[in-house]
């Protein structure tokens, strides 16, 4: 068995457990938490996933994050994710969550923030590539590059998310 998740309802009430990929599978609804991380200038964090991956192969994101294991908060899945995929271990602020209609299966989604100024040790299996962007290039990487579809849901659902202060963003990613 792999990941244990619960599943859950219309309500995300639990009702049950299984295996996230029997979830996924079904399209039982389950919860993931994602967060947006800023630097302190305010700029936020882009990637691009790995070609090797089963879900959204090279896909730009810009939502870390995955499955909230059984008993587990979204806040605490949302930590724990930063921790395995990013190395850094910094507190997050939940913004919201609703049920997600994702480009592969149902789910509740959590979404949360953090800062982040400790040095990034992104996960190679995880992430290709990262860097930090500014409010314009992201919305230019909104428009030009392929992300994956749930993290545009989330765009739509809350805009004002994507507006960090700083306006100096960095170069280009690389698009190997």
């Amino acid at each position: 068995m792999g990941e244990l998740v619960e599943r859950v309802d219309e309500q995300d009430r639990v009702i049950g457990m299984a295996d996230r990929d029997e979830a996924i599978r079904h399209g039982w609804p389950h919860r993931v938490a994602t967060t947006v991380c800023r630097d302190p200038q305010g700029r936020v964090l882009v990637y691009r996933r790995p070609e090797h991956v089963s879900r959204f192969p090279g896909h730009y994101d810009w939502l870390i994050g995955g499955g909230v294991e059984v008993g587990e908060a979204y806040e605490e899945a949302a930590a724990r994710e930063l921790a395995e995929e990013l190395g850094v271990r910094v507190g997050v602020r939940f913004v919201f969550k609703f049920l997600c209609r994702g480009a592969i299966s149902p789910y509740w989604l959590g979404v949360h923030e953090a800062v982040v100024a400790e040095p990034l040790a992104p996960d190679p299996a995880e992430i290709a590539w990262h860097g930090w962007v500014g409010e314009q290039e992201l919305q230019e990487a909104f428009r030009r590059w392929t992300f994956v579809p749930d993290g545009m849901q989330v765009m739509r659902r809350c805009p004002g998310l994507s507006a960090p202060s700083a306006a100096t963003p960095p170069s280009a990613p690389p698009h190997a």
